[in-house]
């Protein structure tokens, strides 16, 4: 079976379909076949984001790996027991279809409340939540005194987290490898950033989750999504010098990606 990779996050803007589309892509070109499954039915950011790739390779008459998507596929009601939600037949056989090819099955969320999430990340193998190196961010895992030194308790997303966790474990299935990223970090507001960190460490002691490096904020991310390329792309379409800010880019995502251990995952580039 595939191993399944949740992207979540409630809070919109923490660069889920960034960190979802340079895994995706990157495990492609480590040889490992992805199949992907956007539930952000709305905005559809991962999807527009592979859309624009498709058009921009065929454009160039280029082929580089690259993951495969489809959409969430409808469910006839009439198949649906009575009492039971469509939304989770809906991912269930999205994730059936992807994983009869595919070694890596990543699901990207949407920044909000939804069915479709929590059935998500009952199904996570890894879950992986970006969040902002912000104490705005951080009030969706924990609330905080004003001093942001004592944890006062978990908030709704951790809670959420907590019960897709406890229908893993009625389901008999090892618990989910909780990665939080520190995503889209600044170089300034040192003082805030301490004050992240030390908070984040105390609170992956006491809900259970691991903390590992993400993206800075680079401006090569919003330039690369109308062509739908990624860090790893850039020497394939002509970029023979890449600039000390794409360098130091491309070894935030090497540090990603052996910080989330996938299973047989040796990361050579």
């Amino acid at each position: 079976m595939a191993h399944i990779i949740v992207v979540g996050n409630e809070k919109g803007g923490a660069g889920k379909s960034t960190v979802s589309m340079h895994i995706a892509t990157a495990l492609a070109r480590l040889g490992f076949k992805v199949g992907v499954l956007d539930l952000d039915l709305r905005q559809k950011s991962l999807v527009r984001y592979l859309q624009n790739r498709a058009r921009f390779l065929a454009s160039e008459n280029r082929e580089l790996p690259s993951p495969t998507w489809i959409d969430l596929p409808e469910v006839d009601p009439a198949d649906v027991p009575e009492g039971e939600n469509p939304n989770d037949y809906r991912i269930a056989n999205g994730v059936s279809t992807l994983e009869r090819d595919a070694d890596f099955v990543l699901i990207d969320c949407p920044g909000s409340h939804t069915r479709l999430a929590q059935a998500a990340h009952a199904m996570a193998d890894t879950l992986i939540t970006p969040l902002n190196d912000s104490f705005v961010d951080f009030d969706l895992l924990a609330r905080i005194d004003h001093d942001s030194e004592k944890i006062l308790g978990p908030s709704v997303y951790a809670e959420m987290v907590w019960t897709a966790r406890q229908l893993r474990a009625k389901a008999g299935l090892k618990p989910a490898d909780w990665v939080v990223l520190r995503n889209r970090v600044g170089a300034q507001q040192m003082i805030n950033k301490a004050k992240m960190e030390q908070a984040l460490a105390k609170l992956a002691k006491r809900i259970g989750f691991r903390v590992a490096p993400g993206f800075s904020e680079r401006v090569v991310f919003r330039e690369l999504f109308p062509r739908g390329l990624t860090l790893l792309d850039l020497r394939d379409v002509g970029v023979r010098s890449l600039s000390i800010s794409n360098v130091a880019a491309r070894q935030e995502l090497r540090d990603l990606l052996k910080a989330l251990e996938l299973p047989g995952v040796k990361v050579k580039f």
